[in-house]
């Protein structure tokens, strides 16, 4: 499961909530009274009733014990008849958990098979979701009646964690695996997608029944189906095929999205060493998804998130990264499962740090390191940091999806590759998949397998950051001996618990950079170095490898000289956003200007949107070479900061470079030079911005709501209203906040009724995915009392319109 920046950025923003994992509660692997064997399955749907009807033929074996019983998690089905061997069975069901009398005591490994007749009624399940995956209804009608004419009629499922139960009776636990056929019965315009291979097609009449098979054994969280209109674009892997299941409009730019896949596959099929398990590998969109993507076996979903035009794409793939986290998934996570919720890291870390991975491979070392920052500054500023990496007392498994197990766990996994090497790391990696493959594990065999291969002892590695909390929080001073030529670099842990770690520190002396790697293993420890001449820098973690916050005293000099020289991102950003305050000095100001020279494009960004061209020195050399990077900076992300840089200065003279970027590719660049003409040239910019297809318009939503917000322009109210709840609360740009929170403030005031009835459409719409932001049933229960309101467009109804979502608003912000 993949936790989508926008996710990401939730946590952040609920970072002053509560998360608790001090449940007196143990939670253990789930007892195996049965070994699931085999599950079959035949269903169809009732659409109207958002149904499903199942047969299913489970197949399983006592685990250890003798049994005459056998439960099942079903949850808010209708059962019409359980039997064995055609005579009905007894049983008892509570809505979530089917009990059946056996017909004798079976004993270890013998099997048996229960046929269960069935309604799936996923409107009626009461379990909740998370943060991460924000329901838990397992089965999903999107638009079942049609109704909605802009949106396609599609079914999905969502399994993670223990909702695969809410749509076949199962014992709905990752510590299970079994093999799976299914049966799927649907209209024949509509095409499908589960685990495995589709074995074959029959028609009757105006349906049609898919035969999935899938003959290695997975979780069954891991079961999927997937329904609806969908262009399926073909590609491979060697001999496996990789499919794209993607609506018609995008069928063009499915491989611009996706193509990547195959790459992938082999980077890491040679990476582990251990070859992609599986005979097939598809990926389907679907719409109002509960989450970011889910790495159902060989059956991935994606949300709508993961559809982008061209434009988009020259920018930034966005999904690229879920992509390979979910690939990778079919390694760590349904290859070999985490034996239970405490656990998760063994899936999810993994997943995370896939990401590092391929990046690395793709794009090189600095852009991996950049995603890792981002990661890692992600999990300090989620405040999480009481929690556990494997934890056993969590208040709901569902609190085990946050940034603990995916970016901590990420950089952990970081942390211990340096620690033992690559050869060493990836040898461990393939052990642990090879010895364990179709099984469920727990973070000590992990352990073991890197300890057999090393000959080292690894549990004060994993004391210290699967089963403790926090990290190093370090203070360091410098102690030179200008007789003796010696530098000692004093390091104390502030923190209660003692970290151990190896330390990277590089010594700049006379224009060379010496590294020293150190093992600090004490609260208070010192290491000294000869020196030549003084050192000019000394830059500890120097690698950034090492999950810490660091504490020193550096002066601005330090900071020019650490933005120009420090190898690692984190260092010359950190170095960056001190140099960028100090501006008044002419050096400092040179300094940031230099730094839009910098390899990282980040850097590049992080320049031009904090230099201070306001009455600076050499201000037109640096205007000069800010117009060259809005032309022809390689990234057109760093294109779109220099123009948005420019456009500040509301200079007439600027016109021509912004006229000109009116034609670029880039929809980045495209929003960021709408934006700037406008300062200089109202009429032209209003005229473009209102004849760019809708599609260009609904992506370019922020620039354009800024437009027309200050324009005070009523006409557009209804098409901002249809992005501003998004506007608000997806993005990480706090002007864009304010400019959705000014545009949500002129609907309320407003007497545009098609503008308030989009806001209400898209408040329901988005309820699920803002749950997050405490968007309750009381808000959207206000929503729509405003559509009912809406039937009668006459002027009184006005003030009440605007006081509910005035409330509204109230809640939200």
């Amino acid at each position: 499961m993949k936790i989508q920046k926008i996710l990401l950025f939730l946590f952040v923003m609920l970072a002053t909530v509560s998360f608790s994992q001090n449940s007196n509660t143990y939670r253990p692997e789930r007892d195996k009274v049965h070994d699931l064997v085999h599950t079959k399955l035949k269903v169809d749907f009732n659409f109207s009733e958002k149904q499903l009807n199942g047969e299913a033929w489970v197949t399983a074996k006592p685990h250890f014990y003798a049994s005459n019983t056998f439960t099942l998690d079903a949850k808010s089905m209708i059962i019409h008849q359980v039997s064995i061997n055609n005579k009905k069975l007894p049983y008892n069901y509570d809505d979530f958990q089917l009990l059946i009398e056996l017909p004798k005591e079976y004993k270890r490994d013998e099997e048996f098979t229960i046929y269960i007749k069935y309604t799936a009624r996923p409107e009626k399940v009461k379990q909740q979701g998370s943060l991460a995956i924000t329901d838990a209804k397992g089965l999903y009608f999107i638009n079942a009646d049609g109704a909605d004419k802009n949106k396609p009629t599609q079914i999905w499922t969502q399994g993670e964690t223990e909702a695969s139960s809410c749509w076949f009776p199962t014992i709905d636990s990752p510590n299970q695996k079994t093999t799976q056929e299914i049966y799927i019965t649907v209209p024949d315009k509509f095409k499908t997608l589960s685990n495995g291979k589709l074995v074959n097609q029959t028609k009757t009449g105006t349906n049609r029944t898919d035969y999935w098979k899938l003959d290695q054994k997975h979780a069954p969280y891991l079961f999927f189906m997937g329904i609806g209109e969908y262009e399926i674009i073909k590609d491979s892997y060697k001999n496996i095929p990789i499919d794209y299941y993607v609506e018609k409009e995008y069928a063009p730019y499915a491989k611009d999205i996706f193509g990547l896949t195959p790459e992938m596959m082999g980077f890491f099929s040679t990476l582990l060493g251990v070859d992609y398990p599986w005979n097939k590998y598809s990926q389907i969109v679907g719409r109002d998804y509960v989450s970011g993507a889910m790495e159902n076996t060989t059956a991935v979903i994606h949300g709508e998130k993961a559809y982008q035009k061209p434009g988009q794409l020259i920018d930034k793939n966005v999904q690229e990264n879920t992509i390979a986290h979910e690939l990778f998934h079919h390694w760590f996570g349904n290859l070999v499962t985490s034996e239970s919720w405490s656990n998760l890291t063994l899936n999810e870390s993994f997943a995370n740090y896939s990401e590092y991975l391929w990046r690395e491979h793709k794009y090189g070392k600095l852009d991996a390191d950049m995603h890792l920052f981002e990661d890692v500054e992600a999990y300090m500023n989620g405040q999480n940091f009481d929690k556990h990496l494997v934890r056993f007392n969590y208040d709901d498994k569902e609190d085990m999806f946050d940034l603990v197990s995916y970016n901590k766990g990420g950089a952990i996994l970081h942390m211990l590759r340096n620690y033992l090497g690559d050869k060493a790391f990836f040898e461990g990696l393939k052990t642990y998949l090879t010895e364990f493959q179709y099984k469920s594990t727990e973070a000590h065999q992990l352990r073991l397998i890197f300890e057999k291969i090393i000959g080292k002892d690894l549990n004060w590695f994993f004391n210290q950051w699967y089963f403790g909390a926090g990290h190093p929080k370090i203070e360091i001073s410098y102690d030179y001996n200008t007789i003796q030529k010696k530098v000692t670099v004093n390091i104390i842990q502030l923190q209660a618990a003692t970290f151990k770690f190896p330390f990277a520190i590089d010594i700049f002396e006379d224009g060379k950079r010496t590294r020293h790697t150190v093992f600090v293993d004490g609260k208070d420890a010192s290491f000294t170095f000869p020196y030549i001449k003084q050192p000019t820098l000394i830059q500890v973690n120097a690698d950034g490898v090492v999950l810490c916050e660091i504490n020193e005293n550096k002066v601005l000099s330090d900071y020019m000289f650490q933005l120009k020289n420090a190898e690692n991102f984190a260092h010359r950003k950190e170095a960056l956003l001190e140099v960028v305050k100090k501006q008044d000095d002419k050096d400092a100001f040179k300094a940031v200007v230099d730094a839009m020279n910098d390899p990282s494009y980040k850097i590049r960004i992080l320049a031009l949107e904090n230099v201070d061209l306001i009455n600076k020195f050499s201000k037109k050399d640096a205007i000069q070479k800010i117009m060259k990077i809005a032309n022809s900076d390689k990234k057109t992300l760093v294109q779109a900061a220099a123009i948005e840089t420019l456009g500040k200065l509301t200079d007439p003279v600027l016109k021509s470079v912004f006229v000109k970027e009116l034609e670029s590719k880039s929809y980045a660049v495209l929003g960021k030079a709408l934006v700037a003409v406008y300062y200089v040239d109202k009429p032209l910019a209003i005229a473009k911005s209102k004849e760019l297809p809708d599609e260009v318009r609904q992506i370019l939503a922020a620039p354009l709501t800024r437009i027309f917000i200050e324009e005070q322009d009523e006409s557009e109210l209804p098409f901002i209203a249809k992005n501003v709840l998004s506007g608000m609360f997806l993005t990480g740009d706090d002007a864009t906040k304010v400019i959705f929170q000014k545009a949500f403030k002129q609907i309320s005031e407003s007497n545009n009724s098609e503008a308030i009835q989009n806001l209400v459409d898209d408040m329901v719409v988005k309820g699920n995915q803002f749950k997050s932001f405490n968007f309750d049933k009381v808000v959207i229960n206000l929503m729509r009392t405003m559509i009912n309101d809406q039937k009668n467009k006459e002027t009184k109804n006005r003030a009440r319109n605007t006081e509910i979502i005035k409330e509204a608003m109230a809640k939200l912000l």
